[in-house]
């Protein structure tokens, strides 16, 4: 069972995302909250598996939140939600080790699949947003030459997981994709965000994007 903590300061929007996570059998949502503060309580008290979160809320932030989030010591994944498909607080929240992000008018089974693929540790990338954010994340030369210098430790055959990772792909799809077993995709995985010192899948994608490894 998945558990969910639903953090917006709006109630007919937590109302509707409660509505849309407890339709599915694998899903339960353990708490809500209205504030950053008050998802870190929540959190702490109820260990959600994954934290839908607000980003434009009063007292703590959701930015602020999914930073102090990301210290627990069993950290929950974060999928931050927001109105705006080019909020400039999406990126901050992504280099502070969110899961990824959600526009809140996503469908309905978007919403669920996004709740699943995070709990399995998978990116959860918008495919209509992510492809304008990380165009401006990796607009000036700066950024693709340190990020191309950051991936030199990398091994050819991490650099083509690498690849498949910031193309949204699963484990198992790059298991098929580069004829290897997901037990190998898995370890590659982890080597490549120990050796570029990443928080996560998004964060490596994100990298991937600025070195220009990657179509626009």
């Amino acid at each position: 069972m998945i558990r969910v903590l639903i953090a917006d300061d709006e109630w007919m929007v937590r109302a509707m995302l409660r509505t849309i996570m407890e339709t599915e059998p694998d899903i339960t949502v353990v708490g809500e909250a209205t504030d950053g503060e008050a998802a870190l309580r929540e959190a702490r008290s109820r260990n959600p598996d994954v934290i839908l979160m607000d980003i434009r809320m009063p007292r703590t932030d959701g930015l602020t939140a999914t930073e102090r989030l990301a210290r627990l010591p069993e950290a929950p994944r974060v999928v931050v939600l927001t109105t705006f498909d080019l909020d400039e607080y999406v990126r901050a929240a992504l280099c502070h080790g969110a899961a990824g992000f959600l526009l809140k008018d996503a469908s309905a089974q978007e919403m669920i699949t996004a709740v699943r693929s995070a709990a399995r540790g998978d990116a959860v990338l918008s495919p209509r947003v992510t492809r304008r954010l990380l165009s401006r994340v990796t607009r000036e030369d700066a950024v693709r030459a340190e990020a191309e210098r950051r991936l030199a430790v990398l091994t050819a055959k991490e650099r083509e997981v690498l690849v498949a990772v910031g193309g949204g792909l699963t484990n198992a799809d790059i298991a098929a994709a580069l004829h290897m077993s997901e037990a190998t995709v898995k370890t590659h995985v982890g080597r490549i965000l120990a050796k570029l010192s990443l928080a996560n899948r998004v964060q490596a994608a994100i990298l991937a994007h600025q070195a220009g490894l990657l179509c626009p």
